[in-house]
C-alpha cells in the first residue's frame, strides 16, 4: 500500500497526537469561524417566506441588533467548548464539548445567513471575542470534568434566557429570525441538559454572576458594533 494512502500505524498516530497539529487545527477552524466560511451541517430552520416591505427599517435594525447578538454568542459558545475540549482528557465530556461545538457553528451560519438577509454584518469585535472565550474555556477545563460540564450547562443557561428575551423583542413579522431564534433555544436546552444528565454540577455563585456579568458587556457591544 502507498504510504500517502495509509491512514493508520505509528506515523499516523503521531500525526494526529502532535500538538503543533492540533494547534494549527484549531487555528484553521477559528479563521474559518471568523471569516464566515465556516458550513452548516444542517439545513437553515429559517423556512418562511418574507415579503418586500414587511419589516421598517427600524425593525430591520433592532431585528439585525439582536442577530448579531446572537451570532457574537454562537462565537463565544464555539471557542468556549473547543477550548475546553482541547484540555479535557475524559473521552465522555470530550465527546460532549465537541458536539455543542458542532451545533453551535450550524448556529453561527444562520445568524449569519440572517444578518445578511438583512442588510447587515456581523460584530467588528468578533475576534476579540472568539480569543477570549478560547482562553477561558482552556481555563474551566483544567477544572475537571465535573465544572468543566457544570460551566457549559450554565452556559447554555444563560444563552436560553436570552434567547427568549430575543423572542419576545422581536418584530413579530419577522418570521425568519423567530424560526432561527427558537431552533437555537431548542438546541441550547439540550446541550444543558446533556451537560447535566452526564455528570455536570452547579457552579458556585459568584461564578454564575461573573458570567451574567460578562454576557452583559458582551451582547450591549455586539447589539451597536
Amino acid at each position: 500500500m502507498s504510504p500517502t494512502l495509509s491512514q493508520s500505524g505509528p506515523a499516523a498516530f503521531l500525526r494526529r497526537s502532535n500538538p503543533l497539529d492540533a494547534l494549527l487545527a484549531e487555528a484553521d477552524r477559528a479563521l474559518r469561524v471568523l471569516s464566515g466560511s465556516a458550513s452548516a451541517g444542517r439545513p437553515n430552520p429559517a423556512t418562511a417566506e418574507e415579503a418586500p416591505d414587511t419589516l421598517s427599517a427600524q425593525e430591520k435594525r433592532h431585528a439585525a441588533g439582536l442577530m448579531r447578538v446572537n451570532h457574537v454568542g454562537e462565537v463565544c459558545a464555539q471557542a468556549l467548548y473547543r477550548g475546553q475540549a482541547a484540555v479535557c482528557r475524559e473521552p465522555g465530556p470530550r465527546a460532549l464539548l465537541l458536539e455543542a461545538a458542532g451545533e453551535e457553528v450550524d448556529h453561527l451560519v444562520w445568524c449569519n445567513q440572517r444578518l445578511t438577509e438583512l442588510g447587515s454584518r456581523p460584530s467588528l469585535l468578533n475576534p476579540v471575542w472568539y480569543a477570549g472565550s478560547f482562553a477561558l474555556g482552556l481555563l474551566a477545563g483544567y477544572a475537571g470534568a465535573p465544572r468543566n460540564l457544570g460551566f457549559m450547562a450554565e452556559t447554555e443557561k444563560q444563552v436560553e434566557a436570552h434567547l427568549e428575551g430575543h423572542l419576545r423583542t422581536l418584530p413579530e413579522q419577522d418570521a425568519r429570525s423567530r424560526q432561527i431564534v427558537q431552533k437555537m433555544k431548542e438546541d441550547e436546552a439540550q446541550h444543558r441538559a446533556s451537560a447535566e444528565a452526564a455528570g455536570g454540577v452547579p457552579l458556585p455563585g459568584p461564578v454564575k454572576a461573573a458570567m451574567r456579568a460578562m454576557s452583559k458587556v458582551m451582547t450591549t457591544t455586539a447589539y451597536r458594533i
